[in-house]
């Protein structure tokens, strides 16, 4: 098919304007559960999952606006339509107006929150914080206050041994601690590509805590000789750096996946206790 004629028949379909509406409805929803969520204390995982449910559901509008067409008995296939049943120009206004209504709803809703919510959270924080503290130290203050103290980040575990082999192992020991943390209930633990980010930086754990949202971070070093390997963990405040608790475990490196999952399961166990305050 020539290219042209294939773009007048996406016009003729009304695609290119349902493609348009659905883009428009994705963004404005996208933005406003950006803001909303977080009142709600709504887990990551949730905003993140309706980014990718809208990429998902792309393709199948995409198809849906070619195949389709609406008519005054309803929706047909286009193949069943013959030129007199469509009603492609009255159906692209509609199209049309739903998203100029959607874009002016963007804009509302973006011009309500500058100058309407705003000013009112910059004016609840001075009222908090007090007239003569910086917008910068507010700020910093108001990050620390929104992060909850049921929240850890794992950083990837340092090799101590310097050798680039033993890479896999001390990055397999931290997925493997984060994939154990999350399985603890009422627990915010930080998926791997958050906390990756760091690998190999010096960012203070104050820093790293605000910017991944967290109160706890645990650290620790990975080293190894022969067959045996031993794994310095800490359990530390990303506020002030303040060690709240460590251990050290020696094992015999038999089966990797095995110690792994041991140590990660020691290591779950005491934070259970040490954060959620569960001995069961």
């Amino acid at each position: 098919m020539d290219p042209r004629n294939f773009f007048a028949e996406l016009k003729r379909r009304n695609v290119i304007r349902v493609v348009g509406l659905y883009l428009a409805g994705s963004w404005l929803i996208i933005q406003v559960a950006d803001k909303v969520l977080p009142m709600f204390a709504a887990p990551e995982w949730l905003a993140r999952s309706m980014v990718i449910l809208m990429a998902i559901g792309f393709l199948p509008v995409l198809v849906f606006s070619w195949v389709f067409q609406l008519t005054p008995e309803g929706l047909k296939r286009e193949s069943e339509i013959t030129p007199g049943q469509s009603l492609t120009l009255h159906t692209g206004r509609r199209i049309d107006r739903l998203i100029i209504a959607v874009l002016v709803l963007g804009i509302s809703y973006f011009a309500f929150d500058k100058f309407v919510l705003a000013p009112r959270r910059e004016a609840a924080l001075a009222t908090s914080f007090g007239p003569n503290e910086s917008k910068s130290v507010i700020s910093a203050k108001n990050i620390a206050a929104l992060i909850p103290e049921k929240s850890i980040a794992v950083l990837p575990l340092l090799n101590s041994t310097g050798d680039p082999a033993n890479e896999y192992f001390s990055d397999g020991m931290s997925e493997e601690f984060i994939s154990t943390l999350s399985r603890l209930q009422d627990l915010k633990v930080i998926g791997r590509t958050s906390s990756f980010q760091f690998k190999g930086k010096t960012d203070d754990s104050k820093t790293i805590g605000e910017k991944l949202g967290v109160y706890y971070l645990l650290e620790g070093s990975v080293r190894k000789s022969a067959d045996r390997v031993r794994i310095a963990v800490a359990l530390i405040k990303s506020g002030d750096g303040a060690n709240v608790w460590s251990e050290t475990y020696d094992r015999e490196l038999k089966d990797i996946f095995v110690v792994q999952s041991e140590i990660a399961g020691a290591v779950a166990k005491e934070l259970r206790v040490a954060l959620l305050g569960n001995h069961g």
